[in-house]
């Protein structure tokens, strides 16, 4: 009997663009599998009945960012009881907040930059500002949605630029701000509570962002495996697993790391890392001799009502 796969793809965030590629890749792969019938919906105001009439096995979750990976479609497939993929509507929802997952990382003892909280409610002061954030962080400094992926609006600012920055971001109404810190781009994946493997990457500009990730003019150059000794790796990817298991991830992830002057500085965890031709956990697969498609299967296989 074929399975019925509904891919969600698309949604109303800034990654949508993302998603899109995500879900065409992802169809490509399941689609020369006989055992698939595959539906492909962007969840607009008819998702829930279309969802209903064509009753998938599983749901497979290709959305980015907001309303995507932050329990919202979570909780509407929950409250529909279908088997959906990545993780449940918790885990999605702490993974997605850079503030609450960065408090969870602290009491947990990994280490991550230090930050605060800015919002545009609160009446500015300039210079009482600059003097604020020299004093509890220092500069260079990043500015960060609370809530978006794929490094949409991501700036590292000095203190010459960043009023001019934040002043670009007022649309959020808060927005994190927390401590640069420079060394090597070390990533690493997860899949069923189990290490997949890392990555390393040095991007020809600042930092791995939007640009860097999704554009192939960047030329970001990957490396795999990550050059660091065995006891280096063995602790990094330690701390990839606890964040997936302290945040009860499921499925897939992708924990991004700053490795500095001997120390892993967890910048993130991400429930719902790209699955395009560029991206990452695919290339990590590939490197374990895990195919595109067996990933996408292992994925699936993972799949569960709610957690």
């Amino acid at each position: 009997m074929m399975k019925k796969i509904l891919i969600l793809a698309g949604g109303y965030s800034k990654e949508k663009e993302v998603s899109i590629q995500t879900a065409k890749s992802v169809y490509s792969e399941l689609n020369k599998d006989r055992k698939y019938k595959i539906k492909v919906v962007n969840p607009n105001g008819k998702f829930v009945d279309v969802l209903r009439k064509f009753k998938p096995n599983t749901v497979l979750n290709l959305l980015h960012g907001r309303y995507g990976e932050d329990g919202y479609i979570q909780a509407i497939l929950e409250s529909e009881k279908v088997k959906y993929t990545h993780s449940g509507v918790l885990s999605s929802s702490l993974a997605i907040d850079k503030e609450l997952s960065k408090k969870i990382f602290i009491k947990n003892n990994i280490l991550t930059p230090k930050y605060l909280k800015f919002s545009y409610r609160n009446n500015i002061n300039k210079s009482k500002l600059i003097n604020n954030l020299k004093k509890k962080i220092g500069f260079p400094l990043v500015v960060k949605p609370l809530n978006e992926g794929s490094s949409v609006n991501v700036f590292i600012c000095n203190k010459n630029n960043v009023l001019k920055t934040l002043s670009k971001l007022k649309e959020y109404g808060e927005v994190l701000i927390e401590k640069y810190i420079p060394g090597r781009e070390i990533q690493v994946a997860i899949l069923a509570n189990k290490v997949l493997g890392a990555i390393e990457l040095i991007p020809t500009r600042k930092f791995y962002d939007y640009e860097a990730k999704y554009n192939p003019k960047a030329r970001t150059e990957h490396v795999i495996p990550v050059k660091i000794s065995k006891n280096k790796y063995k602790e990094i990817t330690k701390i990839a697993l606890k964040a997936h298991k302290i945040l009860k991830c499921r499925g897939v992830t992708r924990s991004d790391f700053r490795y500095y002057k001997n120390s892993f500085y967890l910048l993130e965890t991400n429930t719902q890392p790209g699955m395009t031709s560029l991206s990452l956990v695919p290339e990590i697969a590939n490197f374990n001799n895990i195919t595109f498609k067996n990933l996408i299967k292992k994925i699936l296989k993972d799949a569960s009502i709610n957690k």
